[in-house]
């Protein structure tokens, strides 16, 4: 695969980062003149349906560029969460650029709303994107020199536990409390950095055996 790809690839995903950037400052220039800050302010029916579908289309325009960079779907998913973790952390970096927040890595976020409210400080997704680039590299590498790159069983579980574990971590909070699925009352806690920490220590383990496991198929070959 040539470099030029993954160049051309980032360019794509760092400009989706701008303009999701640019949109949030938008909104937050309407509902939070004062600044962001918990509980949510209610938006209109329109905004939040509008809201709703560009967060939809962006994955949508993500998928589409995965499908057209990769032959295969193990390919495809690879260029997927390569371009995901790219556009997370420049949104990120474009909003302190633009507005000056977040003012530290341990600033509160609301990362999504479905079925309940996620939040968590900036620095657990940039962690999570970057254990993403971490396993999207030798997932688009492998996928050109080795025919049936896969998970094995234990891998694909060890992503999928540590997955899940982070994502208690984001919604522990709303769970906990009676007003976890109201946006305009709900307040979140301090970030169980703990429960976060483990799960992404599981996601390292499984993409370093993933790694491992294939550069060994690729040298018998």
């Amino acid at each position: 695969m040539s470099r030029k790809f993954f160049f051309w690839s980032a360019i794509f995903a760092i400009s989706m980062g701008f303009f999701e950037s640019a949109i949030v400052v938008y909104l937050r220039t309407i509902a939070y003149p004062g600044g962001f800050s918990f509980p949510l302010q209610p938006l209109s029916t329109d905004l939040s349906t509008t809201e709703l579908l560009r967060e939809g289309f962006s994955l949508v325009m993500l998928l589409s560029v995965s499908c057209l960079l990769g032959k295969r779907a193990m390919e495809r998913f690879g260029w997927f969460i390569y371009n995901f973790a790219i556009w997370d952390i420049f949104y990120y970096l474009f909003l302190f650029l633009l507005i000056g927040w977040p003012k530290s890595l341990g600033t509160m976020d609301l990362l999504f709303m479905i079925p309940v409210i996620w939040t968590g400080p900036v620095y657990a997704p940039v962690i999570l994107s970057l254990l993403m680039i971490l396993l999207a590299i030798p997932i688009i590498i492998y996928s050109q020199r080795i025919r049936y790159i896969r998970f094995r069983p234990k891998e694909f579980l060890l992503l999928l536990l540590g997955s899940l574990t982070c994502i208690v971590s984001f919604t522990l909070d709303s769970f906990k409390s009676s007003q976890g699925s109201a946006s305009d009352k709900f307040v979140p806690g301090p970030f169980n950095w703990i429960v976060f920490t483990v799960g992404a220590l599981i996601i390292l383990i499984g993409t370093l055996m993933f790694i491992f496991h294939n550069k060994k198929s690729r040298k018998k070959k």
